[in-house]
């Protein structure tokens, strides 16, 4: 007995000890309840800024000049002389054709023009004697030493030798005129470049049969420098283009173009516009333009997708937004901005075009707002946050658009009252895109 009371006696104190300091465990860990400190996001501060009018279009490189090789008379095809893919100049053979059909005519043709000349030499000898003849005649016949009659049949005679002369002259026109056909049918056997360019493979070999009414041409040759691009734009955005273009055409100022190849390099040389289309094309409201861009190089090639950045004129006070600070949702796109409180508070925004990584904010923003630009993830409306200056990524960063399209990301918060998450940036801007001046 005493020893179980001796017990008792050590257990007790020994358990409200226990029990006391889990109480004071407890009591310890209460103060983790409490609201964690705001999250911070980073943030930038809204300020106009002065921006170049750009104008992102997409085109199709077409050849200057595009001629069709095609044979002016029939005939076999003996030799090629030019090499597939080389530059050719205008006059160049570029394929012989069987010419002796062509010189045995042209030698028939010669001949016919000898005779004819020799016609004329007798007719003009037969005009010349039955002339002095008559002139005999005419002094005999006032003297009655001749008949009247035979002075009429003499002056018949001049008269019918003077169209003999006139006859034999246009036979050698005549003859004449066929010699210098066959002798285009036999230069023609010779096949030349009509034009300056590089010609492309040749479509027929050598001991074919080519005609001249052949629908098929022989190659096709192609001038590369300058080169065209062929861009299209909605009348809408040509209209807002015009007008912009008109204004700096006034202060002296003219539309700059730069070409992106279709891996996304700039092109190292500027082009100009040239004009374009008078009509809408009524199934796409879309208007052609036509540019021009030196390619000595022949880097260009028919064909090619590109991209044309039309750059003109200046708006000044213009806000602009990283693009992950732009969200969308069902109701349009907005932004999360923090008010004189600390506190998140989202605003509506209308986006009117991109440069870069950013986007052009045309209404829901003024200077001196705070959005937020990295951490929309952890904030929602009405939460208090820590806002620190936002830093923009590096060159490398920047340059890699992360969306393709030319709004908000679908990624972004869909409802005012979850979580938000950045949203995407497009790759291609839209029309009418400015850049930083």
């Amino acid at each position: 007995m005493n020893t179980n009371n001796t017990v008792r006696t050590i257990l007790i104190p020994a358990l409200l000890i226990a029990i006391g300091g889990c109480g004071k465990k407890e009591d310890a860990k209460a103060p983790a309840n409490a609201a964690p400190p705001p999250p911070m996001v980073s943030v930038i501060t809204v300020s106009p800024e002065q921006v170049t009018n750009i104008s992102e279009l997409p085109g199709r490189v077409e050849a200057v000049r595009t001629a069709e090789v095609r044979a002016r008379v029939g005939g076999i095809v003996q030799k090629r002389y030019f090499n597939e893919g080389s530059e050719v100049r205008a006059g160049q053979p570029l394929y012989q054709l069987d010419p002796a059909p062509y010189m045995a005519t042209f030698a028939s043709a010669r001949a016919t023009v000898g005779q004819a000349e020799a016609n004329v030499t007798r007719a003009e000898a037969n005009l010349a004697q039955a002339t002095t003849k008559l002139n005999r005649y005419r002094n005999l016949v006032e003297s009655n030493a001749v008949s009247k009659q035979e002075f009429d049949d003499l002056s018949s005679a001049q008269k019918l030798a003077t169209a003999d002369v006139s006859a034999a002259r246009a036979a050698v026109d005549t003859a004449r005129a066929t010699q210098e056909t066959a002798k285009l049918n036999l230069s023609w056997a010779t096949v030349s470049a009509p034009i300056s360019g590089r010609i492309g493979r040749t479509l027929i070999t050598e001991g074919a049969l080519v005609t001249a009414n052949d629908p098929n041409p022989l190659a096709i040759i192609q001038q590369l420098d300058p080169i065209y691009v062929t861009l299209s734009q909605s009348s809408v955005e040509m209209a807002r283009l015009r007008e912009v273009m008109g204004q700096s055409g006034k202060n002296g100022v003219k539309a700059k173009l730069t070409l992106v190849t279709e891996d996304g390099r700039p092109y190292p040389q500027g082009g100009q516009l040239l004009f374009s289309e008078a009509v809408v094309d009524p199934q796409s409201s879309s208007v052609i333009l036509r540019a021009q861009f030196p390619n000595p190089q022949r880097t260009l090639l028919p064909g090619m997708y590109v991209r044309v950045r039309v750059e003109q004129g200046v708006r000044p006070g213009t806000i602009t937004v990283p693009q992950q600070a732009v969200m969308r949702t069902v109701d349009g796109s907005l932004v999360m901005t923090v008010d004189a409180e600390g506190k998140v508070a989202p605003r509506p925004v209308k986006t009117e075009g991109a440069y870069g990584t950013h986007w052009i904010i045309s209404s829901g923003l003024k200077a001196g707002d705070t959005v937020i630009v990295e951490g929309l993830q952890k904030v929602k409306p009405g939460a208090p946050v820590k806002a620190l200056p936002w830093t923009a990524a590096g060159p490398s960063s920047a340059a890699a658009p992360p969306n393709a399209s030319g709004a908000p990301a679908a990624g972004a918060a869909t409802a005012p009252s979850a979580p938000a998450s950045p949203a995407a940036a497009p790759a291609a801007a839209p029309n009418a895109a400015p850049t930083k001046k």
